[in-house]
């Protein structure tokens, strides 16, 4: 079983449209059953909130549900829980770390990474763009997607 958190600040729209998205492309490659996948915040403020309408709403139009998520804080015990720790910003990355104690098992990677790049996804609650946020998830995820399928 491989488990991943994806991380964002609120945990209402990048880390649970990644949490969908990648949900979405392994139950489509067969491989749900191989994989844990959930989201958190490294903030409080958006604590038991769903996911962000206009995030919810992108999901939607590329016929992915996230019915009943609420927003949850990372911990740090999700570091020894879970295998890939995968953060949308530098920013988070930095909380995580923070969180976390550290990274002495080099979990906590940035989500574009995966795909060879070392570029941020910004928080679309402030840009608006969460059409082109979901085209970096959907990125960043198929990438990751391949990685590790290449590692089993």
């Amino acid at each position: 079983m491989i488990r991943i958190l994806f991380v964002c600040h609120g945990n209402i729209c990048r880390s649970p449209m990644a949490e969908f998205v990648m949900k979405d492309m392994v139950k489509r490659a067969g491989m749900a059953d191989r994989f844990e996948i959930a989201s958190a915040a490294t903030s409080y403020e958006e604590i038991g909130n769903p996911v962000y309408p206009p995030a919810r709403r992108e999901l939607q139009k590329h016929g992915i549900g996230c019915a009943g998520h609420a927003a949850r804080h990372m911990e740090r015990v999700d570091y020894a829980y879970y295998d890939w720790l995968v953060g949308m910003e530098e920013v988070n990355l930095r909380n995580m770390r923070r969180i976390c104690g550290g990274d002495p098992e080099d979990k906590i990677r940035l989500l574009l990474s995966f795909a060879g790049k070392r570029q941020d996804i910004d928080d679309p609650w402030y840009t608006g763009r969460f059409s082109e946020v979901y085209q970096q998830i959907v990125e960043g995820c198929g990438a990751m997607l391949e990685v590790l399928s290449a590692r089993q």
